[in-house]
Order: structure tokens, then C-alpha cells, then sequence
């Protein structure tokens, strides 16, 4: 057995640019696991870095201003957008959600009301010791639900303060990483081992993808956003833009998002509408979006970039997302290719 294993290593693992690659990866990923919630900045910026270089090459490409210039044009063009969109949305996000808290009750009773109702009419399926059990599930989630809020409440002063810091830590983050790009990854260089031939090269198609994949998955935040927004606005849906917001934040989460974020719209019409036809209406056209969604909008945006199985992906939103929260789900693909290009360069040894 252990001859075995031995054999194994020599086979994978005797070129040395493949160990130094691994030990790269491996200390990378050990940084951000342990050290994650002290670069939180860091790594907003870097995000917010790779979203708007394109802009930047392209006033300085194609229109041949100065990089600095470019720069200072795009980073304040984009801070501005920014605020403004924070003082305009925000008031009214923020009302519509209060006002949707306060109405969980009486939606809870709707459904409780409703599903009561279906053993009369399908005895043979539902039973009402399952219904109890279930309404009594929900019930507790609600409650903790709303106990979160309060404490989130209670604590936002706090928050604020925290917020206050990266509105200004941010920008400058972005600004320094935008300018002295080629000089932060001169500095990285000299910390990597000798043999890296093959993690330049790795990394030099990961920043690529990374690149398409961020600009692409805001533009899909954007379009899914705006696309379920006009829905909600001609069906004259209660809570628009707090339901637009999170539908276009649920792209964030392959698969699983599209599923969870359905859960409070069709909740929301029912209560509106009840089980009338404005409600089958807007279910259908909510549904049609998202297909379209899937089938449309993210073929065009991301093309090859991924170019995974979506159990892959599934899978890779589980494990990184337990390891990373947040930044683990939505860098869940990015660094499914990564893996998949590692192993790919890995020698085949089933011969």
C-alpha cells in the first residue's frame, strides 16, 4: 500500500513546477481561510479593481488618454454613481423592507390559511399532522428571522461606523492597486519560488477569467435586477425594488439562488393577489426571466469562462462557501476552473 502511494507521488508530483504551483495554491488559500476577515477590504477592492479595468484600458486603448487620467475619470465616475445611487435607493429599499417585515404576519396567516385548506381537497396526499409540523417550522424561522433583524437594528449604528471606513479605505485601495498594478505584482514575484513557470502561466489565464467573470456577473446583477423590476412594476407587485434587489442578488448563487429568491416572490403575490390569474401572470413572467436568465443572458456574458458541468458548480458553491462565506460563493467558479486547470496539468498517469 505504501509502495503504492509512493509510486503515485513520483508520478505526480516529480516536476518541480508543479510542486511550487501547489505550494502557491496551498498557501494562498491558507492566507485567505485564515486571514479573510482582516483583508475584507482588500478584497473588495481587488474586485471592484478588475471591474472597472476595463473601462480604463479602454479610454486609454481606444481613446489614448493618459492611464492616470483614465483612472482619475473612471474611479470618479464610478464613486459618483455609486453615492448617488446609495442616497436615491437606499431610503426607499430600506422602507420597503421595514414595511415587508411588518407584513410577514399577516402573509404567515395567509399561508397557514391556505394550506390548511388542502386536506379537504386532497385528503389522499396531505394530512394536517404534517401541515402542523410544518407551519410550526416556519413559524420558528420567522421569529428568528425577526430577532435577527433587531439585533441588526440595534447594531447598524455600529455599522455605520464600519461602513464610513471602507467607503473611504476602498476607493484609495482601488485607486493604488489601479495605479501601481505592475509594481504590487513585481513585489509578489519576488516572494514566489524559482520554479513558477507554470503558475505564471496558470495565473496568467485565471486573471483573464476572473476579469470576464466579475464584469460579468455584475452586468447580470444589473440586467436580472432591472429585467424583474419592470415585471414587478407592470403586475403592481408590493416591495418592487426590495424584491428586484434580491433576485438580482441571487445570481450570485448558481441554481440555488434562482430557487431560494422565488420562495418570497411567489409569497408576496400570493398575499397580494391570492390565487387569482394577476398571480399565475406574474409567476410565468418571473419564471420566463429567469429562464432566460440562464439560458440567455449568462451563455452571452460569461461564453467560456464557464465551462463547467453545473454539479460542479453546485458542488463548488457547497465547499467554498463553507469555507469562505461570502467571497467563497461568488468566487465559487472562478475557483472551480482554477482546480480543474490544476488537475489538468497534472501528468496522466492511467496509462
Amino acid at each position: 500500500m505504501f509502495e503504492m502511494f509512493q509510486n503515485w507521488y513520483k508520478q505526480k508530483f516529480n516536476d518541480p513546477q508543479i510542486v511550487a504551483l501547489l505550494a502557491i495554491l496551498f498557501i494562498g488559500f491558507g492566507i485567505i481561510y485564515f486571514f479573510s476577515h482582516l483583508l475584507m477590504p482588500l478584497l473588495i477592492a481587488i474586485v471592484f479593481a478588475y471591474l472597472l479595468e476595463w473601462p480604463i484600458r479602454f479610454l486609454t486603448i481606444t481613446l489614448k488618454f493618459p492611464r492616470l487620467l483614465s483612472l482619475i475619470i473612471v474611479l470618479g465616475g464610478f464613486i459618483s454613481v455609486s453615492t448617488f445611487l446609495f442616497v436615491v435607493l437606499l431610503p426607499s429599499l430600506w422602507n420597503q423592507a421595514v414595511t415587508f417585515i411588518k407584513d410577514l404576519p399577516s402573509m404567515f396567516n395567509l399561508l397557514n390559511a391556505w394550506l390548511q385548506a388542502l386536506p379537504e381537497h386532497y385528503p389522499e396526499l396531505i394530512d394536517y399532522a404534517m401541515l402542523d409540523s410544518l407551519m410550526d417550522s416556519l413559524r420558528s424561522k420567522i421569529l428568528s428571522f425577526g430577532d435577527s433583524l433587531l439585533a441588526f437594528s440595534v447594531n447598524s449604528l455600529v455599522s455605520l461606523v464600519g461602513l464610513g471606513i471602507y467607503a473611504f479605505l476602498v476607493p484609495l485601495m482601488v485607486f493604488f492597486l489601479l495605479k501601481d498594478k505592475s509594481l504590487f505584482i513585481q513585489s509578489a514575484i519576488r516572494f514566489m519560488p524559482k520554479n513558477r513557470r507554470l503558475a505564471i502561466r496558470i495565473w496568467g489565464e485565471m486573471q483573464q477569467q476572473i476579469a470576464n467573470y466579475i464584469r460579468g456577473k455584475f452586468l447580470e446583477i444589473l440586467i436580472v435586477g432591472v429585467a424583474t423590476y419592470i415585471i414587478f412594476l407592470f403586475f403592481g407587485l408590493r416591495y418592487p425594488l426590495l424584491l428586484s434587489v434580491a433576485v438580482g442578488l441571487s445570481v450570485l448563487v448558481p441554481y440555488i439562488g434562482a430557487v431560494l429568491v422565488t420562495i418570497p416572490v411567489a409569497l408576496v403575490a400570493l398575499f397580494q393577489f391570492g390565487l387569482s390569474p394577476d398571480f399565475y401572470y406574474l409567476l410565468l413572467a418571473f419564471v420566463i426571466s429567469q429562464l432566460l436568465d440562464g439560458n440567455l443572458v449568462v451563455p452571452f456574458l460569461f461564453s467560456e469562462a464557464v465551462n463547467l458541468h453545473p454539479l460542479t458548480i453546485i458542488v463548488a458553491v457547497l465547499i467554498f462557501g463553507g469555507l469562505w462565506g461570502f467571497w467563497g460563493v461568488f468566487f465559487a467558479i472562478p475557483l472551480a476552473t482554477l482546480v480543474k486547470a490544476v488537475i489538468n496539468v497534472l501528468p496522466n498517469t492511467a496509462d
